[in-house]
C-alpha cells in the first residue's frame, strides 16, 4: 500500500473555515484523500481570500489588475483544457488568491444541451468574472430560483451594457468572451494571447507570477467572511472528530449486523441438519435381503403381501 493511500483525516488538524460552496466547504489544511463518505482535496494555504469577498468589501479593481487576472485564469484554463477537464465553476467566489493576489453558460440552457457542451463554457465564465470585477456586479441577473425558460429568454434577448469609462480594448475582449454562440467565442489561450489588447503582456512573467497586481490584500490575516468560521463553531465543533466517531459507529453496526446474520444462518443450518435423516440406499437394501433370508416360507399370497409391505416401506 502506498503512503498516499494511508492518509486520512486523522493526519490533519482543522484550523479555520475560509469558505463554503454548494457542494463543500473550504478549510485551512493540506493534502488529498477520501473515505466512505467524502472526498478531501487539500491544497496550499492561500491567505488572500477570494475575489467575491474583496468585492463585498467594496474593493474597486482597476482595469490593469483585471487584465492580469484574465491572463492568469486563461493560463489555468489552458492547462485544464490540455488535461481534458472542464471546470464549469469559474467564478469570483471560486477564485482564491495568495497573499500577493495571484490566483452556467448559454449553451447549458439552449438547444445545445441535447448535444452537450465543451471547454467554451469556462471561457464564458471567465468573461462573466472579469465583468463582475470591473463593475461590481454580473452582466446578467440570474438567481438560483430563476426558471430555465426565463434564463433562455434572457440570453436570447438581453443586451450586456458596458460603462463608457472602460477602455474599448477591454470591452472588445469581454464581448469575445461573453459571445453567446460558443463556436464564435474565445475559447483558447491563443485567442487571448493573440488579441491586440494583450500585445504588451509578458506571458512568461505571468506564468511565474513576477507581475505585481494593482491590489494586494491585507497581510497577516485571513481575508474571508468570519461568518464561515462562526458557523463552524456553532454547528460543527471539531467536525472531523465527530465524523470519525460517526464512521466508527457505522462500521461497528455493520459488523454487528453481519455477525447477527451469520448466527441466524448457522441456526437455520443446524435445524435443517438436525431434522434431516440420511438415506443409505445400499444399507436399506442389505437389511431387506437379510430379513428376507430369515423369514420362513409361507403361502404365496402372504409372502407376496409382505414383499409389497416392504416395498411400501422402502
Amino acid at each position: 500500500m502506498s503512503t498516499s493511500s494511508q492518509i486520512n483525516f486523522d493526519h490533519f488538524e482543522i484550523l479555520r473555515a475560509i469558505g463554503k460552496g454548494s457542494f463543500g466547504k473550504v478549510r485551512t489544511e493540506l493534502y488529498s484523500f477520501q473515505d466512505e463518505e467524502d472526498m478531501f482535496m487539500v491544497v496550499d494555504l492561500l491567505l488572500g481570500g477570494d475575489l467575491r469577498y474583496h468585492l463585498q468589501q467594496n474593493v474597486h479593481f482597476q482595469e490593469d489588475t483585471v487584465k492580469l487576472f484574465i491572463c492568469e485564469l486563461a493560463m489555468a484554463l489552458d492547462y485544464l483544457q490540455s488535461q481534458r477537464i472542464i471546470h464549469r465553476s469559474v467564478t469570483s467566489k471560486g477564485t482564491i488568491l495568495d497573499e500577493k493576489l495571484h490566483r452556467a453558460t448559454p449553451e447549458m440552457f439552449s438547444s445545445r444541451k441535447e448535444t452537450g457542451y465543451s471547454f467554451a463554457v469556462d471561457w464564458w465564465s471567465l468573461g462573466v468574472t472579469a465583468y463582475e470585477l470591473l463593475r461590481g456586479r454580473r452582466p446578467y441577473h440570474i438567481r438560483s430560483s430563476t426558471p430555465s425558460k426565463e434564463i433562455v429568454n434572457m440570453f436570447e434577448t438581453a443586451i450586456v451594457t458596458y460603462p463608457s469609462a472602460w477602455s474599448q480594448e477591454m470591452v472588445s475582449l469581454l464581448k469575445k468572451l461573453l459571445e453567446p454562440n460558443p463556436d464564435q467565442r474565445f475559447s483558447h489561450l491563443t485567442d487571448i494571447q493573440n488579441f491586440p489588447y494583450m500585445s504588451d503582456m509578458n506571458w512568461d512573467a505571468v506564468l511565474h507570477k513576477r507581475l505585481i497586481p494593482g491590489f494586494v490584500p491585507t497581510k497577516g490575516r485571513l481575508n474571508c467572511d468570519p461568518t464561515f468560521e462562526l458557523e463552524e463553531m456553532i454547528l460543527e465543533s471539531k467536525p472531523l472528530h465527530k465524523k470519525k466517531k460517526r464512521l466508527a459507529k457505522k462500521e461497528k453496526e455493520m459488523r454487528k449486523c453481519d455477525s447477527s446474520q451469520t448466527c441466524l444462518l448457522q441456526e437455520h443450518l443446524d435445524a435443517v441438519q438436525k431434522e434431516f435423516i440420511i438415506f443409505n440406499r445400499e444399507k436399506v437394501k442389505r437389511d431387506f435381503n437379510q430379513r428376507q433370508a430369515n423369514v420362513p416360507l409361507e403361502p404365496t399370497r402372504n409372502n407376496t403381501e409382505e414383499e409389497d409391505g416392504q416395498n411400501n416401506n422402502l
